[in-house]
């Protein structure tokens, strides 16, 4: 069965993103088209990026590594839970993304963002770096706005548009993480 990593990209103490990883999870679960599972960033500890060599080598040195490299590598796509910091991508989630380079290849990934704007510019830069790492962003995503969707800017409740949002975004990330099977057999 096609197995989806639910990617929490932050690592802030008191996030909003767990509350919106344990959501997108919670209505993911209900489907049988595919399996899910929240991928934590704060559990694999990353440093700055530490290898000597550049990841398409795929030499790595460190115990972090491998185990970041062996949980990606497990995964068929993803959909990636990320805020706006300053117009992008928190810097512990592109730290991880650049950790590796063929784990991510031929897979497929969705987005589901949160700011101000609904992190709209986060999710931007992420599809310019997922062209890089041949991953295929798929074009539904959920942009979440900290007005809207969120009571003090803290409590996460989702309007009923993302709810839809969110099926199309898990229905895309499905679709293509299939379709890119036999390349990723190859």
């Amino acid at each position: 069965m096609t197995k989806i990593g639910i990617i929490l990209g932050s690592t802030r103490p008191g996030r909003n993103g767990e509350a919106v990883a344990t959501w997108v999870l919670e209505h993911a679960a209900k489907r049988a088209d595919a399996r899910f599972e929240l991928v934590d960033l704060a559990d694999y500890k990353l440093p700055l990026l530490d290898e000597a060599y550049p990841p398409s080598m795929g030499q790595y040195s460190q115990p972090h590594t491998h185990a970041w490299a062996e949980k990606i590598a497990s995964l068929d796509g993803f959909v990636i839970v990320t805020p706006e910091y300053n117009r992008s991508l928190p810097g512990a989630l592109k730290n991880a993304i650049d950790f590796l380079y063929n784990e991510w290849n031929n897979k497929a990934v969705g987005f589901v963002s949160y700011g101000g704007n609904g992190g709209t510019r986060a999710v931007e830069h992420l599809r310019g770096i997922a062209g890089e790492l041949q991953l295929a962003d798929v074009r539904a995503q959920v942009a979440l706005s900290l007005f809207t969707d969120f009571e003090n800017f803290s409590t996460f409740k989702p309007i009923e548009a993302q709810y839809d949002a969110l099926t199309a975004t898990l229905d895309q990330v499905i679709a293509w993480s299939k379709a890119l099977a036999p390349l990723r057999a190859s």
